[in-house]
């Protein structure tokens, strides 16, 4: 289990876009590293679509947003696709990234599975902090007011 002032840990998968990414490519920038359950779907939509409005925003503070779930790259194509997200997905299809970072656990009526968390990591690799049972429909105002406080 990660925890704040942590050194994030390192991951290697493959993005939305086709390409492999890792926890170096964002040395220098914040990153808002978000996991959720399944694309296209009612709340991880809301999430996605309030990020991708907030982006701009986000990006003038020296941050990006990274999504995280288990759906292969085609789904995540289609749903940034379907929204125009403007942001990297990251598909997990083991979820060993997912459990690394602690965001796997019982989802109650859903089973396990990945859970709806946020981590930013600062510039250095480190977690400044974690989001927990996060609200999509308000979780990229609550983000946004984080990330100005840094």
């Amino acid at each position: 289990m990660v925890v704040e002032g942590e050194k994030a840990p390192d991951f290697e998968l493959v993005g939305s876009d086709g390409k492999k990414h890792a926890l170096k490519e964002f040395r220098g920038k914040t990153l808002v590293l978000y996991f959720y359950p399944k694309d296209d779907t009612p709340g991880c939509t809301t999430e996605a679509k309030n990020f991708n409005k907030k982006l701009d925003e986000v990006r003038a503070l020296g941050a990006e947003v990274v999504g995280v779930s288990k759906d292969d790259t085609k789904s995540h194509e289609k749903f940034c696709n379907k929204y125009a997200l403007n942001f990297l997905l990251l598909s997990d299809p083991d979820s060993s990234m997912i459990k690394s970072y602690g965001a796997y656990g019982d989802r109650g009526i859903f089973g396990m599975g990945t859970l709806r968390k946020t981590y930013i990591i600062d510039k250095n690799g480190k977690i400044s902090k974690i989001f927990e049972k996060v609200k999509p429909d308000k979780h990229d105002t609550e983000v946004l007011d984080f990330l100005k406080t840094l």
